[in-house]
């Protein structure tokens, strides 16, 4: 694609399809459309150099808040763990620690930028996407319109990640020599995403595996020596796993056997390294917000400079309700996804707002203060759209790196819209 080749005065369907169909064509980014409608937009939002900056600063401090608490956490008790929510099959796996100074390998923030400035509602620090979206697509995207791309750059962050974390086990005694890159291969996003992944990490001899193909033999996970031959089976020694851990947890054989269990007896055992590691789960339970939270209103644990950030980005969070009558507040499941299960309560009394699906609701809940998204008007294929704008910071070995927006509802779900965006100047 020619830098500034798509223009505003064109058709909204026009530019579409100038700028996902070479996408589509390369095979890095096929789902431009999700569910049989419309996910990737062809506008461009216009951010401030500063609001990035602070979005990325902030990233990073709250990243080292997460790392100081998961460290404690890991050293906890099975009580601890249970009380935020984390599945007894991965207690093994938890105790495991290979950096304390951060939380995970690759994590992503979402943030409101409220009328009271940036507030954190979560971090997806063990299974995030939108990866692609914001590492590869937003680059194309503004290459086409000829405007700057706020994640130029950042995609390269992602190989010494990978080189990194493979080092680390490497000096923990772990095996890292077979690599597999593993997700859902009939899940279109998730596959995209891990062999993107894939392809960034630089990792020599990685190759890609179905969750499907996976076996569990002795003491050891296997998969196929390639992609090409199922039959061949050889042991895995660092697993890449875009399949989050509470499912693992749960998953069985067509027999029953837990072998998902067992997967994580593995990682507990150290016969198995896996990425993101065992932090990140320890870091995705929501119920550690409240326990931060928590600490932040006692005064105890984190030095003045923490405190100020956990009181300037993250918002009052509980494992009850707490607010005082007439304030708004948003209930969410503790290991929820995609805004699955969320409620909000606008404190007036009304009937909350949901979000109408209920893979989640069995979990126990955490009780967050409202932050409100602000609204944004975006073209689409079926004409304008009102929405309100989230936007996601990742977190990449440490590190503030490559933002993405999504515009949907007051409850942002999995039907929202990726928007791209660029520098306003």
């Amino acid at each position: 694609m020619t830098k500034g080749t798509v223009r505003l005065t064109d058709r909204y369907a026009d530019r579409r399809n100038a700028i996902y169909e070479p996408l589509r064509s390369e095979g890095v980014f096929t789902w431009d459309c999700l569910y049989g409608q419309e996910y990737a937009l062809a506008g461009l939002y216009r951010m401030s150099r500063d609001k990035h900056q602070e979005m990325r600063s902030a990233a990073e401090a709250l990243g080292r808040i997460y790392a100081k608490t998961v460290s404690v956490v890991q050293q906890g008790e099975p009580a601890l763990w249970a009380e935020l929510g984390l599945p007894e099959a991965s207690f093994g796996a938890i105790a495991l620690r290979f950096d304390e100074t951060i939380p995970t390998l690759i994590g992503r923030f979402d943030f409101a930028d409220t009328p009271g400035g940036l507030k954190m509602l979560e971090f997806n620090s063990d299974t995030p996407t939108g990866i692609v979206e914001a590492f590869h697509v937003n680059g194309a995207v503004c290459e086409a319109y000829g405007a700057e791309d706020p994640n130029r750059g950042c995609s390269a962050m992602l190989g010494a990640a990978f080189t990194r974390m493979r080092e680390l086990y490497r000096q923990a005694g772990c095996r890292t020599e077979r690599i597999v890159f593993s997700a859902l291969d009939w899940h279109e996003e998730d596959a995209g995403t891990t062999r993107y992944l894939l392809a960034q990490s630089g990792l020599v001899g990685a190759g890609f595996a179905p969750l499907s193909a996976l076996r569990v033999l002795g003491e050891r996970l296997w998969s196929p020596a390639d992609e090409s031959d199922a039959a061949e089976l050889t042991p895995v020694d660092l697993l890449y796993r875009l399949h989050a851990i509470e499912k693992l947890a749960q998953d069985r054989d067509d027999d029953g056997y837990p072998t998902g269990e067992h997967v994580l007896k593995l990682i507990a055992d150290r016969e198995l390294a896996v990425i993101n590691p065992p932090s990140g789960f320890a870091a995705q339970t929501k119920a550690l917000q409240a326990l931060i939270w928590n600490l932040h209103e006692t005064g105890r644990f984190y030095t003045p400079g923490e405190h100020e950030v956990i009181e300037r980005y993250m918002l009052p969070t509980y494992l009850e309700p707490r607010f005082p009558e007439g304030m708004a507040y948003v209930r969410k499941p503790i290991l929820g996804r995609e805004g699955s299960g969320v409620t909000i309560y606008d404190g007036s009394g009304t009937a909350p707002e949901e979000n109408g699906e209920d893979e989640y609701l069995h979990q126990p809940m955490i009780y967050q203060q409202y932050a409100e998204l602000p609204p944004i008007e975006v073209e689409t294929l079926t004409g304008p759209y009102r929405g309100r704008l989230l936007w996601g910071c990742f977190l990449i070995d440490g590190k503030g790196s490559a933002v993405v927006a999504r515009v949907g509802g007051r409850i942002t779900d999995n039907l929202s819209f990726y928007l791209p965006s660029a520098f306003s100047g």
